[in-house]
């Protein structure tokens, strides 16, 4: 009874710390991002709340929470409350399988730093990232804007469309570490990352986890010019809050698994594995807020021709290649 208990407690504590981690994060990074773009168009970005505006996140959360949640006339109102919700519920319930660092020494037993270490970790994000689309698409559904519907579909057809191509550059990977549970994968990186071991699936996963977090060059989701702002145009309040959050979680979801399939998750010199594996997920979210501040956006058409017609091709001859190579070797 007492080790069910210490189980319960363990697993507890861990939600509690992932929890408020990311929250945490998630809730700096919009700041984070606001700071850096602002210095990269020679402006200073939030700095009046708080000691150079580190309370602006608290700020914004009031913000937030004092404005009137409007439901439009004619909207699906079941539907519409539920959308940002289920974004935001996938999102945290990635981070379920996601290992932060090696088992530790806890109370006198080991203690892996992953919630629940699932022998098909790869499928469950995977799963999760196939729901996701739902909160979008039924967000600009339900809203009876066609500005909203347009975002909603043009959502659904990138991120399944740049899911192939994830699925294709994650393939290998499986197969060299000859496992679907992501710390199986990061062990697999101990003496090198699957980044230098293969190149051609890092860059096709990179753009494609790129597309996924609809963010420029790929926002066609929310391309303010055509579509106001897409799938959450008549969202207000804590529900267009919880949309907005979504997205930065699923941003640090979407590095987290850059981190554990490509960069070696927490393998590092010096530094404690949980350290290193921070400062590659942050690496990867300064990435990409480097990409927003720099690159244009794409047209449609060229978003979806990049993602058919050279994404997959190349995901496609990448696996047979490794296929092969595994073969040769036995």
């Amino acid at each position: 009874m007492n080790d069910v208990l210490l189980t319960i407690i363990l697993i507890v504590l861990k939600l509690g710390l992932v929890l408020g981690t990311v929250l945490t994060m998630a809730a700096y990074m919009v700041l984070a991002e606001r700071k850096i773009l602002g210095r990269m168009q020679m402006r200073y970005g939030p700095n009046r709340v708080g000691w150079g505006g580190m309370l602006q996140p608290l700020a914004d959360l009031i913000k937030l929470l004092s404005k009137e949640d409007l439901i439009p006339e004619g909207a699906d109102r079941w539907i519409f409350m539920l959308a940002p919700a289920i974004s935001t519920a996938t999102a945290l319930l990635a981070f379920a399988v996601i290992p932060f660092g090696p088992s530790v020494q806890l109370f006198g037993r080991t203690v892996p730093l992953v919630i629940c270490d699932l022998d098909i970790g790869v499928l469950y994000l995977f799963a999760l990232s196939s729901l996701a689309v739902y909160g979008v698409a039924l967000g600009g559904w339900a809203s009876q804007s066609k500005y909203s519907l347009l975002g909603g579909l043009r959502a659904m057809a990138q991120m399944i469309s740049y899911e192939l191509a994830m699925g294709l550059a994650i393939a290998p990977v499986v197969m060299a570490s000859r496992s679907f549970s992501l710390t199986a994968v990061v062990e697999a990186q101990q003496t090198l990352p699957n980044m230098v071991r293969h190149p051609l699936a890092f860059l096709i996963f990179l753009v494609a986890v790129m597309a996924e977090s609809k963010r420029i060059p790929f926002d066609m989701p929310e391309a303010e010019n055509e579509l106001v702002a897409g799938y959450h145009t008549e969202y207000s309040g804590m529900r267009f809050g919880m949309f907005f959050v979504g997205e930065y979680l699923n941003l640090i979801v979407l590095g987290s698994m850059l981190t554990v399939l490509f960069l070696g998750g927490w393998y590092g010199p010096l530094l404690p594995g949980v350290c290193w594996f921070l400062i590659k997920v942050l690496g990867v979210a300064f990435f990409f807020i480097w990409v927003r501040g720099t690159l244009p956006r794409l047209r449609y058409d060229q978003l979806m021709a990049f993602g058919w017609k050279v994404l997959v091709p190349l995901g496609l001859l990448n696996l047979l290649i490794t296929a092969a190579w595994m073969i040769w070797r036995g």
